[in-house]
């Protein structure tokens, strides 16, 4: 009898030890579950972000006697960032004009205060995406017979607002010409008078 209540009192002992110790291992399972949650959640918005940015220019005219008007809208993401260009210029209907970015953020003295083309690579003027062109080589835009037009890039050799000043567009200025690009022409394209302008500012 003696020995009945010992061996009982022993193994009730053990049961609660053991229960204990499930206990105790079942805390430490689920604060390191929530801490792997945690872990995981904190990666997945890390790995989600991204840089996103917005830059804009108002275009208006620099001559009076030649209304010009329009935005060019710049959105950064993905290491790229994407142009949207939109015009209006009556007089130029059915005709296309030259558009740069220029290296300064002033359209002041008709858009002379803009200075030359921005060329932070000190390269030859050319058609974008040939072997040698500016970073503010953007084009020309055909306008239709309203003279409007739009024209579209995306490039990751401009950011917005980025350290690197042979990309960051900021503080430049968009210069609408009032005739053609030939891509050849040094450093100019000989692409005309300064029809436009508008300083870029991030949005």
């Amino acid at each position: 009898m003696l020995c009945l209540k010992a061996c009982f009192k022993n193994a009730f002992t053990a049961m609660i030890a053991m229960s204990a110790f499930a206990i105790v291992s079942c805390g430490n399972n689920e604060t390191k579950t929530s801490e792997e949650s945690s872990d995981t959640t904190a990666t997945s918005n890390q790995s989600g972000s991204e840089s996103v940015g917005n830059a804009e220019a108002v275009l208006s005219g620099t001559q009076p006697d030649t209304a010009v008007s329009g935005t060019a809208r710049f959105t950064e993401g993905n290491g790229k960032v994407k142009m949207t260009l939109d015009l209006t210029i009556p007089k130029k209907a059915n005709q296309s004009v030259a558009v740069h970015i220029h290296e300064h953020g002033d359209c002041g003295d008709m858009g002379k205060g803009a200075h030359g083309h921005w060329n932070p690579t000190k390269v030859n003027h050319g058609k974008w995406g040939s072997a040698s062109f500016h970073r503010g080589d953007i084009g020309n835009v055909k306008l239709n017979g309203e003279g409007k037009g739009t024209l579209e890039l995306e490039t990751d050799l401009w950011s917005i607002n980025g350290s690197d000043t042979t990309k960051n567009i900021l503080n430049k200025a968009i210069i609408v010409h009032g005739g053609v690009d030939d891509f050849t022409t040094q450093p100019t394209g000989n692409a005309g008078s300064r029809i436009g302008c508008g300083v870029l500012k991030k949005g």
